[in-house]
């Protein structure tokens, strides 16, 4: 008789490329919160030795390793998670360390009290963080333009980090729609999907350090122009 599949609450999906510097530390951390879980790695062919690590990673219970043939993109790695995923909520895991994973309980709670449908983890609650001018000033233009356009779904919510990476729903909510981006405007193609479909968004301060360029960090200007467009056209044409 097969054994059936258990549902763990948390499924923590990790998009990777070429994070050989702290892939380790950051799966540690992951799995010293007190939580049930499943930790799901999707690497998009990473050149820097971050497969040899996961190779060794995958052999720990409760971890589960994709390595893709070729990069395809940090979207197309959550949605090739998301497919995989058993648990019953979701939450996104970037492996440069900048977010903290002791957050997790914290961002589950107002879904467990079911006072919301999805939790955001916003950078900017406790005030400015220390990001550049470019990045804080990006950010605040994809923030104003999904408060503006999407006004009406949101009735009168004003959610102030749609690009977190901390964005926690029920998996069943990535039923509902499809997601077209395979890369960094995913996350705001997710966020604008999740408000259509009426889904009730709470926001929670997290904790957040960041890294730059030279650490590794990977989101460029384009990415923010490619968000824009993905609000927009969604706006007009959906």
């Amino acid at each position: 008789m097969t054994k059936p599949r258990r549902t763990p609450l948390l499924s923590v999906i990790v998009p990777v490329y070429n994070e050989r510097r702290t892939i380790d530390l950051l799966l540690e951390k992951v799995r010293a919160v007190p939580i049930d879980k499943e930790i799901i790695v999707v690497d998009g062919a990473s050149e820097d030795g971050t497969v040899d690590i996961l190779r060794k990673q995958m052999k720990v219970a409760g971890t589960r390793v994709i390595l893709q043939k070729e990069r395809r993109g940090r979207g197309n790695a959550l949605k090739v998670g998301i497919r995989a995923a058993r648990g019953k909520y979701i939450i996104f895991q970037d492996a440069d360390l900048e977010l903290d994973p002791n957050d997790y309980p914290a961002l589950l709670e107002p879904l467990l009290q079911g006072k919301a449908d999805v939790v955001f983890g916003s950078r900017l609650l406790r005030g400015k963080p220390n990001m550049t001018f470019l990045q804080y000033w990006g950010n605040k233009v994809i923030n104003w333009s999904v408060n503006i356009l999407y006004a009406p779904e949101l009735k009168g919510a004003w959610l102030t980090d749609v690009e977190t990476c901390y964005q926690v729903f029920k998996r069943d909510a990535f039923r509902h729609f499809t997601i077209g981006n395979n890369h960094f405007a995913f996350t705001v193609e997710l966020t604008v999907r999740l408000i259509l479909a009426g889904y009730r968004i709470a926001e929670i301060p997290i904790s957040y350090f960041p890294r730059g360029k030279a650490e590794g960090k990977k989101i460029y200007w384009g990415d923010g122009i490619a968000s824009l467009w993905t609000l927009l056209r969604i706006r007009i044409f959906n």
